[in-house]
């Protein structure tokens, strides 16, 4: 099996595994943050944090730390006997040919395995008092430096509006939890960032019928990331029933729509993250 199957199978068996009587948590709900890599302290991207957040969710890692056996070793840990690593991906330079005219660079994929803290020995995290105030005064800073956005309260449905370009949201006392709330926010965020004056997202040639969904997906794992960063829970919602039919299909039809997916997703916490590194710089 290629690592387009192997990985696409695990994030399917991941998305069926969320679905039961207690609701649908999908393997990016209730992350602590975006899985990191204990060498360099960044946090993976694109399909690597997807694959991680749902290997976390099947073999019970609590924590969203990760690191290859030799980058264990050099922390002074050391990752236990008979544990197995899980599969990340990364991109490596192709030398060009001599004779070759192309100026154009490729690569090529390449696999590593990586080990969550939970798999080692000698490992002490860091310690962080978490407080979840009613307010989060981070995500509001980081919704209000988006430009442009046209952001409406009221009724009972949060829904982004790409006609007339504006993001409707219920009243904050209208969620369960502070958390509940901004993690839907930024997932309509995240429609917001397609609309064709800023991305231009459009999924229709390539998955015509299953667009939609696919912009969910996107959408999804984009305010997964976001969360991730912002340090706040992303929480499941109730119209995660309406979309997962379709997020399985697509996947089951395209190995590589969940690298696909990812990425694009990956592309959308970065530009709406790119407004709030332009405050920072300018303060």
């Amino acid at each position: 099996m290629g690592v387009y199957e192997d990985i696409t199978k695990k994030i399917i068996a991941a998305i069926k595994g969320g679905v039961d009587g207690s609701g649908f948590k999908m393997p990016w709900h209730g992350a602590g943050g975006r899985p990191s890599n204990i060498a360099t302290g960044r946090a993976y991207r694109g399909v690597n944090t997807v694959a991680l957040w749902c290997e976390a969710q099947d073999k019970g890692y609590a924590s969203d730390t990760w690191g290859t056996f030799k980058q264990w070793q050099d922390k002074g840990a050391q990752v236990r006997k008979g544990e197995k690593g899980s599969t990340i991906v990364f991109w490596k330079d192709l030398p060009r040919k001599k004779d070759s005219d192309d100026k154009d660079k490729r690569f090529v994929m390449r696999t590593s395995r990586a080990f969550n803290a939970d798999q080692v020995d000698g490992y002490r995290p860091p310690f962080h008092i978490v407080e979840e105030p009613d307010r989060i005064p981070d995500v509001e800073a980081f919704v209000s430096n988006l430009p442009g956005l046209d952001l409406r309260f009221g009724g009972g449905r949060a829904y982004y509006n790409p006609s007339n370009d504006f993001v409707q949201m219920p009243k904050l006392e209208y969620f369960f939890s502070s958390h509940g709330y901004y993690s839907t926010l930024l997932h309509e965020c995240a429609h917001w960032s397609g609309h064709d004056d800023r991305m231009a997202r459009d999924f229709s040639g390539r998955f015509g019928s299953e667009a939609y969904a696919f912009e969910e997906l996107v959408a999804e794992l984009s305010a997964a990331f976001l969360c991730g960063d912002l340090g706040i829970s992303n929480e499941p919602r109730e119209d995660h029933a309406e979309y997962i039919a379709g997020w399985l299909r697509v996947l089951k039809k395209d190995s590589r729509a969940i690298f696909k997916a990812s990425s694009e997703a990956a592309k959308a916490a970065d530009f709406l993250c790119t407004f709030s590194k332009k405050e920072k710089e300018a303060a």
